[in-house]
């Protein structure tokens, strides 16, 4: 059988996560992780980050057969637990100012059909423990990114009609024209696309809106701004002093909504792919900032087990634009998997929040973030609220409403 993944893209893949994804330093070490399916693109990763000087690169993989193994053989106490000690060594080496990357490859159904009570526990678990490692990520603290491989299970599942070499073959093409790597020249394609966000985001804040106003079928949503919020978008400068690009695609500006001043309710458009449970059509209505009634079509009990994390993840800690006509919706593709689905839609987040998007995020402290508006929380879950049918109007602080999306696209 001949490979159906591009070497010539995997390895421009490779070279964007390393020189426009992480930018990674001289000197500088890399934590990767990554399902073992994506050892191709993990050793060009690797090769890419020592020609670029880094110190010490170390992977961490994981297996979804052993995923599933835990669901079928281990004991129930099981599920109540996770691999702190890992996490806590993480954050430590970025303490120590080594870069992240993950990998992201695998089946979004993994674990549809395991019991959504040890699915829910599993989960509350993971978010406890990944939050040391998890903290210095969403405060910035260092440069880090994501970027995504064709796994077999995850093509079949977008692409179910076709032998499995040809939904990979697929898949590898929608994620490098996503990922920009099927162009001649993949860093500067970034640097135009950069450009573009900014310029999106720089007008955002001279506007300085007080709050979004979100209209479309199932949805009015106000999403009130946190005090002092600052739209970011594509590139931006970590606390590390490296401007990297966190996610490997991305369409979105984004920044900090006010915890406690959301009203109204909304309806998802797109699934969400959440630790392997599929979940879709949910609604929810907010009150002073917090989801009051919560429902899904499908994958309601993990998601409400989801909003019981802690009383954080029932308040907002993102909203982003994204225009429909950006490439990943344009595509026609649902990928399952959030890092591409969000970027084709307009999204909020339930949870942390992002400190980045505070004027003076580079000293903010946590109390000034909380004082601001800022959201706290052990879980960021972004899902998706945009169409071609949604109206956005920005309402100004003196309370004058400005277009800024009209039918899902930028006014």
């Amino acid at each position: 059988m001949s490979n159906p993944i591009s070497s010539t893209y995997l390895k421009k893949l490779a070279e964007v996560a390393v020189k426009v994804g992480l930018r990674l330093e001289e000197g500088q070490d890399l934590v990767m992780t990554a399902p073992l399916e994506a050892v191709p693109l993990v050793r060009l990763i690797t090769k890419a980050a020592y020609k670029a000087g880094a110190g010490l690169v170390t992977t961490f993989y994981g297996d979804p057969e052993a995923t599933l193994a835990r669901y079928k053989y281990a004991p129930d106490a099981s599920f109540d637990r996770s691999t702190d000690w890992l996490f806590e060594g993480m954050a430590k080496a970025y303490d120590n100012n080594a870069a992240r990357l993950a990998i992201s490859a695998d089946n979004p159904m993994l674990l549809a059909n395991e019991d959504p009570e040890k699915v829910g526990r599993a989960n509350k678990a993971m978010s406890k423990a990944t939050a040391p490692m998890r903290k210095r990520t969403v405060e910035f603290d260092i440069n880090w990114t994501i970027v995504s491989y064709p796994g077999a299970d995850w093509a079949k599942q977008v692409f179910p009609d076709d032998s499995e070499e040809m939904a990979v073959q697929k898949l590898a093409e929608a994620i490098f024209a996503a990922s920009r790597v099927d162009r001649d020249d993949p860093i500067a394609a970034w640097a135009e696309h950069n450009a573009v966000l900014a310029s999106k985001y720089k007008w955002l804040n001279e506007q300085n809106f007080a709050s979004l106003n979100f209209v479309g079928p199932g949805t009015d949503l106000t999403v009130g701004l946190a005090d002092g919020h600052e739209w970011a978008g594509g590139e931006a400068p970590a606390k590390n002093g490296i401007t990297c690009n966190p996610n490997i695609p991305t369409e979105e500006v984004f920044t900090t909504p006010h915890a406690q001043r959301v009203e109204g309710h909304v309806t998802s458009t797109k699934p969400l792919s959440y630790h392997g449970t599929l979940i879709d059509e949910i609604y929810v209505e907010f009150e002073a900032g917090r989801i009051a009634k919560a429902g899904a079509g499908k994958g309601e009990d993990v998601f409400l087990k989801m909003l019981d994390t802690d009383e954080g993840a029932r308040h907002l800690g993102e909203v982003a634009l994204v225009p429909h006509s950006s490439p990943i919706s344009q595509s026609g593709i649902l990928f399952f998997n959030t890092l591409f689905d969000e970027n084709a839609a307009c999204h909020i987040a339930l949870g942390q929040c992002y400190s980045e998007c505070f004027k003076g995020s580079k000293t903010i402290t946590q109390e000034q973030i909380k004082k601001q508006g800022g959201n706290s929380s052990q879980i960021h879950v972004d899902w998706m609220i945009g169409s071609d049918k949604i109206d956005i109007d920005g309402i100004t602080q003196d309370g004058v409403r400005v277009p800024v999306f009209r039918k899902g696209e930028w006014a």
